[in-house]
């Protein structure tokens, strides 16, 4: 793939009203892979996340009037757009984030989908009316969009963390404003003009990538014609922006950090336990929210789930991510490479043993390899922190309410995996713990079909399946004399 010519057709200005705009100065994207400069792009203000509003404000009213099945149809032909540029979004991805191609692939097909789906969703947003039960007259409940939207989207799945919440919006009839990681805009402003070439009305998608994100996002968040703040990332970021959304009063959705545990009963079928343990963990190279981060398994299978796993986890390349035959592409920066060192070096200084991996190769680039620890004691950091790597820490139990407390001894609630051949258990476990999603007997779990979201500290609010759109609606309640 000639890697110039796709970057010469990505916008590399700020996108304000459906438009692209110079900024007044820029910032480098880099290449994880070897921390080369990819291109410069436009660094956004605070004056110019107050032009993208004004451009979101005025069309809101238009936009919100546009029939259901008219957005819809923009959708699908979004749907459409990004299918048949899926290459060169994927190899997008890859240049910037790291990913190998084939997980940029996957990521491209799971987050055209949302547009797909809330396509269809905005034609079924609902209602009632019903006779008072006093008899006094008639109520009438309606759904209307929340307005203008601020959207601010993580690095590691630069393309799917903005269409599951653009999908939405879209759909209920809302205008948004995204901003970007710092580390991976492009994805974003092609994003951008493929909708633009969609037909998606302007002014209905801004996107503002910028070095300073407090001064984009305070500027928006303190302008009360903002109506509806989403975010995903960590949860310390999360939290401050709640704090700071609440002068006024904004709606928020929140997709925060993640400590998932991944459960292996006794009476799991072990290679298939493997096989979803691989997919759990090496998704986006670890580098995702519910990746799996503990692995919680029973002392009566964990000899040979841990010989497997290390014989999987052995089969993972490293190499630049556009070269197909490497199967596992670099971390996004220097800081996440040291979190990830210092975090199996604390669990190995306490104890834990290196099956596999566990020390970076050096030289340009941010790799570490594939790593499976052992015999991890129940006090290493590891436990506790979200890796956002690919190291699978293992620690053993013995019964079913051991390892359901285990899973549970976290302050986050994202997602959870459990891996038992019997019914009641998956049933009677699933129910136990404290998590917004469970995976039972598989290690995939993210569905566009399907509520996304945590509880705890990992977060409130729910993207895809039925009730994403009601993130971006509200209820209104006529009252009708008889």
């Amino acid at each position: 793939m000639d890697t110039t010519a796709l970057l010469n057709s990505v916008p590399t200005g700020l996108w304000i009203g459906g438009d692209e705009r110079q900024g007044k100065s820029t910032f480098n994207v880099l290449d994880p892979s070897d921390d080369q400069v990819l291109v410069a792009v436009a660094d956004a203000t605070a004056d110019d996340a107050i032009a993208a509003l004004d451009a979101a404000v005025a069309v809101q009213d238009e936009w919100a009037a546009t029939p259901a099945r008219k957005r819809g149809e923009i959708l699908r032909s979004v749907f459409e757009t990004i299918t048949e540029r899926a290459d060169d979004i994927a190899a997008l991805m890859t240049l910037e984030m790291g990913k190998v191609v084939a997980e940029s692939k996957g990521e491209v097909t799971y987050g055209a989908e949302f547009f797909r789906w809330f396509a269809e969703e905005a034609v079924r947003i609902g209602g009632r009316y019903t006779p008072s039960p006093a008899g006094t007259g008639r109520i009438i409940v309606t759904k209307q969009p929340v307005g203008p939207c601020y959207a601010i989207t993580p690095w590691n799945f630069p393309l799917a963390m903005g269409t599951r919440k653009m999908g939405p919006a879209f759909a209920a009839g809302c205008t948004m404003i995204v901003k970007p990681a710092q580390e991976t805009p492009l994805t974003m402003l092609y994003l951008a003009k493929l909708c633009d070439d969609a037909g998606l009305p302007k002014g209905v998608l801004s996107v503002l990538p910028t070095s300073d994100p407090g001064a984009v996002t305070s500027a928006l968040i303190d302008d009360g014609r903002l109506r509806k703040l989403t975010f995903t990332g960590s949860t310390g970021v999360g939290k401050a922006l709640v704090k700071q959304s609440s002068d006024k009063l904004l709606r928020t959705s929140m997709e925060l950090g993640g400590n998932a545990p991944f459960i292996v009963f006794d009476d799991a079928d072990v290679d298939a336990a493997v096989e979803g343990a691989i997919l759990a963990k090496m998704r986006n190279g670890g580098e995702a929210c519910t990746a799996a981060n503990r692995f919680h398994v029973a002392n009566a299978v964990r000899e040979e789930f841990t010989e497997k796993l290390v014989k999987r986890m052995s089969d993972f390349p490293l190499g630049k991510g556009l070269d197909e035959s490497s199967k596992l592409g670099p971390l996004i920066n220097s800081k996440q490479l040291d979190k990830v060192t210092e975090l199996v070096s604390d669990a190995v200084s306490r104890g834990a043993t290196v099956a596999v991996g566990g020390v970076a190769p050096g030289g340009p680039g941010n790799f570490y390899p594939a790593t499976v620890l052992a015999d991890v004691p129940a006090d290493a950091r590891i436990l506790k922190e979200e890796v956002f790597g690919p190291v699978a820490p293992i620690i053993g139990f013995d019964t079913e309410e051991e390892g359901i407390a285990a899973a549970n001894d976290t302050e986050y609630g994202l997602a959870a995996y459990v891996y038992t051949q019997s019914l009641d258990r998956a049933l009677r476990v699933a129910e136990a713990i404290q998590s917004g999603m469970v995976g039972v007997n598989r290690g995939v779990i993210s569905d566009a079909a399907a509520p996304f979201g945590g509880i705890k500290e990992s977060g409130f609010g729910r993207e895809g399946g039925t009730e994403g759109i009601e993130e971006y609606l509200d209820t209104k309640y006529i009252a009708l004399t008889r």
